[in-house]
């Protein structure tokens, strides 16, 4: 069970299993929001006011919040890792 607006880990590996070639253009958009607002809630929920199941799904899921959230709102515009 995932905390409230967050996404479950069901879901994650559900959005995840699908290769994009299968995808429509507006499933694989969807699944990129998606990618982004919860690589931006994991980093910005307090460990403390996750669940369980929340934290295990972040760390499973995500980077482990060792990015900035400048880095995270440039990855969500297609400018991440640009020198």
């Amino acid at each position: 069970m995932s905390d409230f607006g967050r996404e479950g880990l069901g879901d994650k590996l559900e959005r995840n299993v699908k290769p994009d070639s299968q995808k429509s253009t507006t499933q694989q958009a969807g699944d990129k929001m998606k990618g982004t607002y919860e690589d931006v809630a994991s980093s910005v929920q307090p460990s403390g006011e996750k669940s369980t199941s929340q934290k295990a799904g972040d760390a499973i899921s995500g980077d482990g919040g060792n990015k900035s959230m400048m880095d995270k709102a440039k990855d969500a515009m297609g400018l991440g890792d640009r020198k």
